[in-house]
């Protein structure tokens, strides 16, 4: 139990010292900037890959659909199908550094326009599949009522489908989002300063592993609460539509 006794004591003596702590980690030398700044790196990658999961992804679902529905497109939704088995099938840790050291390793390129292609064709992948799934789930009768009164493929589906589908994928496309959020994580093995590698330099300058990560922690859980919040907040608004 000795073991015990020391590893308790040492608990209470950083407890002890937690203000000294806290000084040396983030206030002596403006440490805390290294947390700002890695934060505005994160949420510049996560807005833009967001937007290239979610338009490409939704492409990506509507010649799925098509195809399987219509047997047209067959050569598109081919290479779609590939572009999916290859994308989750294999790490996004690896797919980063596969564009960053391959794909423009002998280009002198920006990180973060890297981080974001990564992340946004990663994010793209599933962010198809949800939305292909909830087409897939809106009955085929409403497919056929809506051609039976003139309108045509293309017609029923923006006007009747895709607005059910959008309402059934909305808790699915929530959570693709909040692992995009914490994906992004991965950014230092490009040497690129997000948040975790500002968390990671203040350990380095101050041999405290705890209070920089759990700062870390604490930062990536405030926005996922937030996007959770907004989530559902918009949840209910089209609940009280349908109502309406």
């Amino acid at each position: 139990m000795e073991w015990f006794n020391s590893w308790i004591q040492s608990l209470i003596g950083w407890f002890l010292n937690l203000d000294d702590r806290f000084y040396n980690n983030f206030i002596k030398e403006d440490r805390w900037i290294y947390l700002t700044n890695g934060l505005g790196t994160t949420l510049l990658i996560t807005f833009f890959a967001l937007i290239i999961g979610i338009v490409l992804g939704f492409l990506i679902a509507l010649v799925r659909v098509t195809g399987d529905k219509t047997g047209r497109l067959k050569f598109l939704n081919g290479i779609c199908r590939l572009y999916l088995t290859v994308i989750r099938g294999t790490p996004v840790m690896v797919q980063l550094l596969i564009i960053y050291f391959g794909i423009f390793g002998s280009v002198a390129v920006d990180k973060v326009f890297v981080a974001v292609m990564a992340f946004g064709l990663n994010s793209a992948a599933y962010v198809a599949e949800i939305f292909r799934g909830g087409i897939m789930s809106i009955d085929g009768g409403q497919m056929e009522a809506g051609r039976s009164l003139g309108l045509s493929y293309n017609q029923v589906m923006w006007k009747i489908i895709m607005p059910q589908a959008v309402k059934n994928v909305l808790p699915a496309l929530g959570n693709e989002f909040i692992v995009l959020i914490k994906e992004t994580s991965i950014s230092g093995y490009i040497a690129l300063q997000d948040l975790t590698r500002g968390g990671d330099i203040i350990r380095s300058r101050t041999y405290d592993a705890f209070m920089p990560l759990i700062a870390v922690a604490l930062i990536y859980l405030s926005m996922v609460l937030v996007l959770q919040a907004g989530v559902k907040r918009l949840e209910r608004r089209l609940a009280k539509s349908d109502r309406d």
